[in-house]
């Protein structure tokens, strides 16, 4: 009967483990009745107050309901403003660096006036006339004269405008952890652009979860294959433990909503871009794969990289000084063939051994150092 018994528990796990169950709210069938208290004191209630919207913004249409529902329905309303300008505020940050309005988390009457209200308004009608579609919003931005102009600064914008208020000049400011470390895969090739899908471990520091006191504490392994190549969307993300070189790049850490990033400058960042197992691998895997295509001319392999990297074409003087560092750098791992093989094995990928691996590291090496240029994680 015992064995039955299991026999019968266990036939009902395997049919209903399968199943996902989630969370679900729904409204009291009799509203409980809520009251202003008297200085926030829950013993003295002042009077009581029905479900609405604050009277100083649009008012709910008459045949919403005063729920949930109707409040969504109302958020994305034409006639409520507020949701459409927030976004297009938040959007304009993102391409910028700050928003139209600079108190990004705040346009409320505490928050900063907007530089352009009109350009704002307009931004924000034609968010909705398009059916709210991020896409085109993006591509309004970007395609615009103000975006396309130049972002480089001069003594006359610095004396009348040093935080462009005014748009004088083009957005120059640094990408975020997640942008840094996507570009980075994206100029190597490494980068899996799949959608979708559950949560990966990339690398991270070993026993990056070993604070924890407890007995059941889970030990961090990172993936391997395409798992480490993911975009940073994609990351685990531990509230007590998130990942170290996010954090470094200013991240803010997930106790709280935070729609707007401080941006510094550290030595500790220039420390993860040139130690940090992701970005030694980009390096050598972007070395690899110029030195296959023009391992007969150096010259042309390490303009190929600096264009992948910074985006532009090197001027004379730089093109000279990357190919004394490439000269340099072979000379020293040539004369230390095990740091070279060492330095080579960092990372997962596989080390294609059709190359000579002294050009490799050294190639990988100038890469690394272009990298860890602001030119290289700069938005301009």
């Amino acid at each position: 009967m015992k064995n039955q018994i299991q026999n019968l528990k266990q036939k009902k796990l395997n049919e209903i483990s399968d199943i996902i169950e989630l969370m679900v709210m729904e409204d009291m069938d009799t509203k409980r009745k809520t009251f202003l208290y008297d200085r926030g004191l829950y013993t003295m209630p002042s009077y009581e107050v029905s479900t609405d919207v604050p009277s100083k913004l649009p008012r709910m249409s008459k045949d919403l309901p005063k729920n949930r529902i109707g409040l969504s329905k109302w958020l994305f309303d034409k006639k409520n403003p507020l949701t459409a300008r927030v976004f297009v505020n938040r959007i304009w940050q993102m391409h910028f660096g700050k928003g139209l309005t600079s108190t990004t988390d705040d346009l409320g009457s505490q928050g900063a006036l907007p530089n352009y209200p009109e350009l704002l308004d307009w931004l924000s009608v034609q968010f909705i006339n398009s059916g709210w579609n991020i896409k085109q919003l993006h591509k309004l931005i970007l395609l615009s004269e103000t975006y396309q102009q130049s972002s480089k600064n001069s003594d006359r914008i610095m004396a009348q405008d040093p935080e462009n208020n005014l748009l004088a000049r083009g957005p120059y400011f640094r990408m975020s952890a997640e942008m840094i470390r996507d570009n980075a895969l994206s100029i190597s090739g490494l980068l899996v652009d799949k959608v979708g899908g559950k949560s990966v471990y990339p690398y991270q520091p070993d026993g990056l979860w070993d604070l924890s006191d407890k007995v059941w504490k889970y030990q961090y392994k990172h993936d391997k294959g395409e798992g480490l190549y993911r975009r940073s969307l994609y990351t685990f993300w531990k509230r007590s433990s998130p990942p170290p070189s996010m954090l470094i790049f200013d991240t803010p850490n997930r106790d709280a909503c935070s729609v707007k990033r401080t941006l510094t400058s550290t030595p500790l960042q220039a420390l993860v871009l040139l130690n940090d197992p992701q970005y030694i691998e980009v390096a050598r895997v972007l070395a690899e794969n110029i030195l296959i295509q023009k391992s007969n001319n150096i010259q042309t392999a390490l303009e190929i990289a600096f264009r992948k990297v910074i985006g532009r074409k090197p001027l004379t003087s730089e093109l000279k000084s990357i190919t004394n560092f490439y000269k340099d750098e072979l000379t020293r791992f040539r004369l230390k063939p095990n740091n070279t093989l060492a330095y080579l094995k960092i990372g997962e990928k596989p080390l294609n051994k059709k190359i000579n691996p002294y050009r490799t590291a050294a190639m990988a090496k100038v890469i690394s150092g272009l990298l860890n240029t602001s030119e290289a994680i700069m938005i301009r």
